[in-house]
């Protein structure tokens, strides 16, 4: 079963298109112990209470630097939080943005998905075809998840640069849909919704599945209504993830009444409610 497989089998056993970002802050989480123990507790919680309450995800997506900033307690709480949600069938995007070219581009691949065991992974374009290919040629069934335009303000810095009368974020698009095997995807903000429509209609017009990883909602300012709207011009909804971390997993800052698991399960439940509605209209 290759990627875009198993986006859709998530899609049909979870009935949901959201992400779960799974991005620790130890000043952040209601525990007290080492990194690792607090990490650990803080996420298989969470787990615990998603599938108490049949209320899921479609993917998760841990970003690799909010773990490595504690050092080895911090990858030894990754491996096991992957592990954990593998186990209970959600993909893994494993969130790099890794980028080089030739071997250490396939050491990258294989510290991903060999090392780690993710299921897809995000890459940066800047150095070219160099950089995506190891990861595409060693492990085909995979995914890879390619920077067009991310969510971040000072985006615009780069990838709205106008070349051959176009921003660069377009021909980046068109790029992926030249260099497209099945799980070739693209990062692309929902905080900027008309470089999303454009990217979403290259997309759609190339005839190719191109499934993409959509950060930005919530606490970043990112419209759920406007990214919805968008993702209904796609005949398989089934193979896209809109992203959210913080506003779930700090859920507990906003309903105070309730444990931090709880209260993730409440938001991740209104998340996936409000998609619904949306999905039906």
């Amino acid at each position: 079963m290759d990627y875009l497989d198993s986006l859709k089998l998530s899609y049909d056993k979870f009935k949901s298109i959201i992400c779960l970002g799974l991005d620790p802050v130890i000043e952040d989480i209601p525990l007290s112990g080492d990194p690792q123990s607090v990490i650990v507790a803080f996420y298989e919680e969470i787990l615990n209470k998603i599938l108490q309450k049949k209320i899921y995800p479609a993917a998760v997506k841990p970003n690799y630097a909010f773990y490595a900033q504690y050092g080895m307690a911090g990858i030894e709480a990754l491996l096991k939080i992957i592990s954990l949600y593998k186990n209970e069938g959600f993909p893994v995007i494993l969130d790099v943005k890794r980028g080089d070219i030739d071997r250490t581009a396939a050491a990258y691949a294989r510290e991903a998905f060999d090392f780690y065991q993710a299921d897809a992974v995000t890459l940066a374009p800047y150095m070219g075809f160099d950089s995506i290919q190891p990861f595409i040629e060693l492990f085909p069934t995979k995914g890879y998840y390619i920077l067009t335009k991310t969510s971040n303000k000072s985006s615009a810095d780069i990838q709205d640069l106008m070349l051959d009368n176009e921003p660069l974020y377009l021909h980046v698009a068109k790029k992926i849909t030249e260099w497209h095997q099945p799980g070739v995807g693209s990062v692309v903000g929902a905080t900027y919704p008309e470089q999303l429509s454009q990217i979403a209609l290259t997309y759609i017009r190339s005839g190719k599945e191109i499934p993409l990883l959509i950060p930005g909602i919530g606490a970043q300012g990112g419209s759920l209504e406007e990214v919805v709207e968008i993702l209904k011009r796609f005949s398989d909804i089934r193979i896209h993830r809109i992203n959210s971390s913080s506003g779930i997993n700090y859920a507990y800052k906003k309903f105070k009444k309730l444990h931090y698991g709880e209260a993730a399960v409440k938001a991740l439940k209104e998340l996936n409610d409000a998609l619904s509605a949306l999905l039906e209209d």
